[in-house]
Order: C-alpha cells, then structure tokens, then sequence
C-alpha cells in the first residue's frame, strides 16, 4: 500500500482537492436522510409546522396557555411577542424579529409553554377521561357562578390559582412521564389549531415546508451529483497520470538497462510490468480516490448523524460491521493466496505467446504446432481458473453483503416499529436511520470490495517498484571526463570479465590496441567469447579486472552517451525499427543528409535491393524488419553504422548472412570508406577476416594469438585448425608458402 501512495505522491495537491470535495459530497449524501425524516416527521405528520413554539397566535389562546403559567413565566413569553391588530381576523400576538434565530431564547419559550400546550389539547379533546376530569371541575364551582355558553378555560380561569396551580402539578407529573415526541405532537396539534383560529390557511403552510424541503433535497442531490462528476474527473485524471508517468520512468529505466539488469528481468516480465501491472495501479488508484478515501468520510459521517437520530438502535450497526468484517475474513483466507500468484501466471502466458509468434517459422518446420497448442491452452488455463476463482469470490461477496443490509433493514423496521409504538420515535426518525446505516454499510462495503483488489495491485505496485528500485551495473561517472582529441585507438589492457553472479572468468587477461585507419579482426570457437569481448566497448557490461581505453581515456571515466556517440555498432542480430528505410538507415544520424544515407546504402551494398522498390528509400519496413530478408537486413544495419560516420567500427559477426561475392564486394567498398576509422570486426568465417591487419584468435576466454592471416597460420595452431575446417588443402598450402616466400626474401 505504501508503494502505491508513493506513486500518487506527485499528485498531493489533486488529491487534496479530491478530498475537499468528498468532504462535500458526504455532506450532501449525509443531508438527504434528514430532510427526508423531516418530510415524514413535519411535512406530513406535523402538517409542515416546524417550530415547537407559535410564531403568531391569538390573544385568547394565548391567555389559554397562561392559564397553565406562572406570572413571571408569562413575562419571559410576552417578551418575545409583540401585538398585531390588523394582520389577523383576531388580535394577535406575532414573535418578534429574530427570536427564531436565538435557539437559547427559543428552548426557553418552547420548556414553557410545551406542557401548556399539551394541556390546552387534553382539555379540547372530546376523549372519556377529559370529560371526567371537566365534569368534576364544573362540579366544583356553585351553580349561581356557571352559565350555559362557560368553557372548562373560563371554569380554570375562575379557579383560585392556588388550586389551579396544584391541579397542574398533578397533570403535570403524568406529562413528564410521556415521551418527547408525544409532547412534540402535541404542541403541533395545538399550533395547527391556533393558526386556523386566526383564520390562516394551514393547508398552505404544509404545502408551502413541503416545496421549500424538497427544494432542499434536490439543490443537495444535484450538488452532490457535480461534486461527484469533479471527484471523478480528477480521480481518472490523476489514475490516468500515474499510469502515464509510472510507464514513463519504466521506459527509461528499462532503456538504461545493461544487458545484466535484461538476464534478471525478462522481456515477457518488464512487458507485463509495463502494461498489466501498471493498468492494475492506475485502476486501484481511481478506486482509492474515488471509494476508499470517500468511505471513511461516509462512514464517520454516517456514525455521528445516527447517533443524533436514535442511539438506541446504534449497536445495530454494530452487529451490521461485525457481520460484514466475517464475511470479509473468510474471502481473505480463502482468495488472498490466489492474487498473489495472479499477475505471475500473466507473466508466464505472454512469456509463451511471445515464444510462439516470435518462433513460428522453427514450429512449423518441426511440426510441432500440437505441442506449442497445448503448451498455451495449459498457460491460459492456469490463468482462467485463477481468474475465475477469484471471481467467483467476489460474486459471492456481494449477495452476501446484500442479505446482510436486507436484514439489517428488517431488523431496524421491526425495533422502529416498536419505538414508534411506543412513543419513543417518530416514523420520519425510523426511516432516516434505515438510510443512515445503509450509508454506513455501503462505505464498509466499499472499504471491503478495495480490500479484495488491494493485494493484486499491491503485488503489481511491488513488480513495478522492484524496476525501479534495480540497481543498474552500468552508471556514469558522478564527474565525468570527455574523451580526448583523436582518431579513435581503442586499447584493451589486461581486460577480464565475469557476468554479473558467475563464478568463473568469461575472458581472461585480454590485451591488444586496435589503431584507426586499421582493421582489427576477432575469431574464435564458438563460446570463446568474441561477442562479450566487443560488448566491452560500448559498456553493455563493464570489465571485472582491467581497463579498455579509447584515445588514452578510460571508457568508465566518460558519460555513457559520449562513449556511444563515438561508435557504429552492427550487432550479431539485425534489428530494424518500424518506419522506412531512410529512417532506419539515418537512425544514428537523424541530421543527415540524402546524399550521406545514399552513400551509406552503396557502401553496404544494399542500394540496389532498395532502388528496386517502387518507392525506393521511402518504403516502408515492418516491425523488426519481417518483409526484407536476412542478408538485406543485414546490410540495412551496416548501412546505419556508416551513415552515423563514427571513429570507430564495430560489427559483430555482422556478414554471416551475406553470400561470398557480396561480402567480399561490401568489405572492399568498407575498406576505402573507413580508411581514417578504427574497424573491429567479429567474425566466424575466415574469408570475411583474411585480409585483415591484424587478427586476434580467442579460445576459451583467452587470447590464443594476434598477428595476420598469414602469421598465425604459422604460428597458433587454434587458428590454423579454424582455417583448415573452412579453407581446402590447396588454400592452406598457397599461404603458408607465401609466407614462408616472403620470409626467404
């Protein structure tokens, strides 16, 4: 996980804005359940009164009320009222600007005159036991005191107040004992009433709360949808970065690679690493941003509105969490081991698809497409069963997790119901806490379904890093030097080299110049180390023990771009890139001119093959060169050295696919063209190396002798057997006494 941050790190300000509006988003979601409770609760229920205490009332009602007041009471609720004679049918009492937005003042107001409220509406009512209790009140009081037209307030108002006083004590008492929302309903019971005695349109008013709160809702569900779509765009945005910038420094990792750092790490591997593994950090990362940092937000936010809606249904969530964290343990313990040999059965299917296309013509001329089929179908089987494995796990994650919100659902319903019953919840709460705890679940939820693509992403964030974070063997010096003024005298001086964990010596001891304007020649057994030896120069690997100098400057003493820049490589392989042949041929000097690319492609002897194509040096070349043959891809890559025009010529065994007439033609024509340049050739044939200035015989590592052809026929008998297993008997002879002729003379 600490990788996969350490990618994103670049991105800190993106993602901080991301959270900033996750933080908004929540707020949003976390809103729509409240006014939701409020509808039910107040748009419905309480008729769209939404205050505890009458924002207008008539004169009489309001004596009603003081009936259950003490005078000083009375005093603290007239204070906030002042009188309307000309609004209402009635005169009236109106609150006072602001006294709304004082809560303290309000809370006052409301533990006043609630119980007052609660007693008005038991005393209006037409129920059994209010008729007693009026009955015994108008019992009390002489028959000369009451009339026909007298109400139980005029009866209270008669009373002495000391009696009144006690009278409400006693019903107060059984008040307290009920819960809030009775008393709640109860006040909007008597405040409904109260405004339609003052002849205002009650009907309106619910209408009109109804309009305003789901205006509300849909401001707060189109916001959060924006903030939703932004969060979306800078997550993709910032995954789409990563992806970028990660494939970007594994690029130029890889192209820094010596050929050491290519034995540790396949091509099939850094393909799956650059492609694959970095598509699964860039995906988990647009998750985090979008899911991961968003549900813990949810989540808290979810908790604190629930325990502001109804605690004691709150170990529901509990009991919610604990489930969902079982389920996910067991997927853990059972697909865990399954992700983290994923990404390296990708490894092995591109490792075997790679072989199979790239070794088709070898597969068919031995007829063995039977094998390779079923060599594939066992890698893309091993594959599919993972992947199916896995997938199955998550298909049954997620009916599980819906059994679980369906009853935990349930479970809040029937415990609601039963507060509702009660009298301890209204249906509004109920309903708002059902939606809570789904968002709770939800962010848990999707808290649970990262942690399942977690450690596949974990592991490619880990393969990816493990690039680069390598070592690489080859590095610039920290202060380079420049090569010096000169014409390019390459000196190997007692060179040894080991590849990267062997134990042995690959070559030994090797010491020799090779002057410009000289052709120096390397030949040997095959394994005796001719290509190692000439991949010295260009620092494909650095030497163990010694030092290879050009000009007198240490090649390890100078930038790797300098030293490269002096050469023209043609290795043992041709390799050619997509484009045209002019691209290719001027591909290590881009600046040069026609007349240099046409010259380079005489001299290689490839002009006549490309001035038969309809579209001469503009035709196009496939990827790898698959639509020129061996020998033209050759010449296209000898072309490319010379047209470079460097101090020194390497060519690696670079004239094996040429027949003889040509070779003999192109090594004339390269004679004349590099007579200023120091040429080092590598080669397996005798006749490619026989005029050569000097020729060093390898076997097994070491140098078995360097003189001419003639020479070391002479005087090292591992050429001589080279020469006798391809020249005739005829040939050898016609040599030696030419050499022993010209020693007579």
């Amino acid at each position: 996980m600490g990788k996969l941050f350490k990618f994103m790190k670049p991105y800190a300000a993106t993602i901080l804005m991301i959270v900033v509006f996750l933080v908004l988003q929540a707020y949003c979601d976390l809103s729509l359940p409240g006014y939701t409770s409020d509808i039910v609760n107040v748009g419905i229920q309480q008729g769209g009164i939404d205050t505890a205490i009458p924002e207008q009332i008539s004169v009489e009602d309001m004596d009603r009320l003081f009936l259950f007041v003490s005078e000083k009471d009375q005093k603290t609720v007239l204070d906030a009222y002042e009188r309307d004679t000309d609004t209402y049918e009635s005169e009236a009492y109106v609150l006072k600007d602001g006294i709304l937005k004082n809560e303290k003042r309000t809370d006052k107001i409301g533990a006043i005159l609630s119980k007052p409220m609660m007693l008005v509406t038991v005393f209006s009512s037409d129920s059994e036991g209010t008729k007693e209790m009026t009955d015994a009140m108008f019992a009390s009081l002489p028959k000369e005191m009451l009339s026909e037209d007298m109400t139980v307030f005029d009866v209270l108002g008669m009373m002495p107040e000391e009696q009144r006083a006690q009278m409400v004590t006693q019903i107060g008492e059984k008040v307290d004992e009920m819960p809030e929302t009775m008393l709640e309903q109860a006040a909007t019971i008597y405040l409904k009433e109260a405004y339609k005695n003052l002849g205002m349109d009650t009907d309106k008013i619910q209408t009109g709360y109804m309009l305003r709160t789901g205006g509300k809702m849909l401001a707060l569900a189109a916001g959060g949808m924006i903030v939703s779509m932004i969060v979306g765009f800078l997550a993709s945005k910032v995954g789409a970065s990563t992806g970028r910038d990660l494939r970007g420094k594994v690029f130029r990792k890889v192209v820094e690679f010596s050929n050491g750092e290519f034995d540790k790490f396949s091509t099939a591997s850094l393909i799956t690493r650059s492609t694959n593994d970095i598509q699964q950090i860039q995906m988990l990362t647009v998750m985090i941003l979008r899911m991961v940092l968003y549900a813990p937000i949810m989540g808290m936010g979810g908790v604190f509105k629930v325990f502001h809606t109804n605690v004691s249904m709150s170990w529901i969530i509990g009991l919610a969490v604990v489930l969902i964290a079982m389920v996910v343990m067991v997927l853990f313990v059972v697909a865990m081991p399954k992700f983290k040999i994923l990404q390296n059965l990708v490894d092995r299917l591109n490792l075997v698809t790679r072989e199979i296309l790239t070794g088709l013509p070898v597969i068919r001329a031995f007829s063995t497409e039977k094998h390779e089929e079923e060599r594939f179908d066992q890698a893309n089987k091993d594959l599919t069963n993972t992947n199916l494995f896995v997938n199955r796990a998550m298909t049954f994650m997620m009916p599980t997790m819906m059994l679980i919100m369906n009853a935990i659902s349930i479970l809040i319903v029937w415990v609601g119901a039963n507060g509702i019953n009660d009298g301890q919840m209204q249906v509004g709460d109920m309903m708002a806490f059902i939606q809570y705890t789904m968002q709770i679940i939800m962010a848990f939820l999707m808290i649970c379904m990262i942690s399942i693509m977690l450690p596949r992403a974990a592991v490619s964030a880990t393969r990816v890093d493990e690039v680069l974070t390598s070592t690489t063997l080859i590095n610039d010096p920290k202060q380079p030097k420049h090569l010096k003024e000169g014409k390019g005298m390459v000196e190997f001086n007692h060179v040894s080299f080991r590849y990267p964990g062997a134990e042995e010596d690959v070559l030994h001891d090797i010491s020799f110049t090779a002057k410009p304007g000289e052709t120096t020649a390397i030949i040997g057994s095959t394994g005796s180390g001719k290509s190692t030896m000439v991949n010295l120069i260009p620092r494909f690997y650095d030497v163990t023990e010694g030092k290879i100098t050009i000009d007198g400057e240490d090649i390890r003493n100078v930038t790797q771009h300098e030293l490269r820049d002096q050469l023209g490589y043609v290795p043992q392989k041709g390799v050619l890139f997509s484009g045209t042949i002019a691209s290719n041929i001027l591909y290590g000097n881009p600046d040069g001119s026609e007349e240099t690319m046409m010259e380079a492609a005489k001299v290689a002897q490839a002009a006549e093959f490309i001035e038969e194509k309809p579209k001469c040096y503009d035709s196009r070349i496939s990827q790898g060169g698959g639509n020129v043959s061996g020998g033209q891809k050759q010449r296209l890559s000898i072309a490319r050295a010379i047209a470079k025009d460097p101090k020194i010529f390497i060519f690696d065994d670079s004239f094996s696919a040429l027949d003889y007439k040509t070779d003999v033609t192109l090594r004339k024509a390269l004679k004349e063209h590099t007579v200023n340049s120091t040429v080092i050739i590598v080669a397996q044939r005798i006749s490619t190396i026989l005029h050569a200035d000097q020729i060093i015989v390898l076997d097994e590592g070491k140098v078995a002798g360097i003189g001419t052809h003639k020479e070391l026929l002479k005087n090292c008998d591992v050429y001589y057997q080279i020469a006798a297993s391809q020249l005739s008997e005829k040939e050898l002879e016609r040599d030696l006494n030419q050499d022993e002729q010209e020693g007579g003379r």
